[in-house]
């Protein structure tokens, strides 16, 4: 006879989650461009456009329970909207990382974060300890320093709402998925 888990006990897998700012397909389309004009002199990993986005935060391996205390969080916030200028392009030179970002961060945007942030640690997520650093990741694994960094022209991007994402490792790299949204007011 074998031992069955009754369904109630049936364990749910846990996933990767973090809560992004997730764009249109205008602006990946204008990212990509800009990360394949600028890649183009470097070696490393380009960012697949499907997977373009900025990380308000980062929650780590969840089981459901805490996905859900997750999500009741998000749920309870009440941002606003605003609108994100992309631009800079950067390099990070210990993560090897080419990236894009604002010149002025709003402060809609780091409330968002911050009460992210704030709300997560009665789920038992602790916050990072760095400042918070608004950029969409372009490009992995950059061999070097690109020899020229022009600032593009500016993409305007109107965040209306913020999404719960899943990052699934496959046997093509990683995808992220978004799997829930939340609106801002």
């Amino acid at each position: 006879m074998i031992n069955q888990i009754p369904a109630e006990k049936t364990i749910e897998p846990a996933q990767r989650l973090f809560f992004a700012l997730w764009p249109d397909e205008g602006v990946r389309q204008r990212l990509a461009e800009i990360a394949a004009a600028v890649g183009a002199s470097n070696s490393g990993r380009l960012i697949p456009a499907d997977n373009l986005h900025i990380t308000l935060v980062f929650l780590g391996t969840l089981d459901n329970m805490r996905r859900q205390c997750a999500e009741q969080v998000a749920a309870s916030i009440r941002g606003e909207r605003f609108t994100l200028v992309l631009d800079q392009i950067g390099y990070w030179s210990r993560p090897r990382i080419l990236w894009a970002g604002a010149s002025r961060i709003p402060d809609a945007l780091l409330g968002l974060a911050g009460e992210l942030q704030a709300g997560l640690t009665s789920c038992g997520i602790t916050p990072e300890d760095r400042p918070y650093q608004a950029h969409v990741t372009l490009m992995r694994k950059v061999n070097k320093h690109p020899a020229l960094l022009v600032a593009p022209d500016p993409i305007a991007w109107d965040v209306e709402r913020f999404w719960l994402v899943e990052s699934v490792s496959g046997n093509n790299g990683v995808l992220y998925r978004p799997l829930v949204s939340w609106p801002l007011a």
